[in-house]
């Protein structure tokens, strides 16, 4: 039971980052940026940001990352920032 109700709320988790993911390059590229997305794990992009990018992506990819997807409720998109994903969390 616990697997049927969770199924479709990882399903619906699964493409909202996949919507980012295709979106977030062009994105990128049109702000100038030269931040690459290194990997996908569940419903996070590690991103390799250099040190003068953090606060443009931080905040426009994140805007972006949050306006993917026209839901009911508010979508929200967090940033940890660290030398590698231990650091970031």
């Amino acid at each position: 039971e616990r697997a049927a109700i969770n199924a479709p709320i990882q399903g619906g988790a699964a493409d909202i980052i996949k919507r980012a993911m295709i979106r977030l390059p062009g994105a990128m590229t049109a702000a100038g940026l030269e931040t690459d997305m290194l990997l996908q794990v569940h419903d996070e992009l590690v991103l390799e940001v250099p040190d003068a990018e953090v606060d443009a992506v931080k905040t426009g990819l994140l805007q972006k990352m949050a306006n993917v997807a026209a839901l009911k409720v508010l979508l929200v998109a967090e940033a940890g920032v660290g030398l590698n994903w231990e650091e970031a969390h």
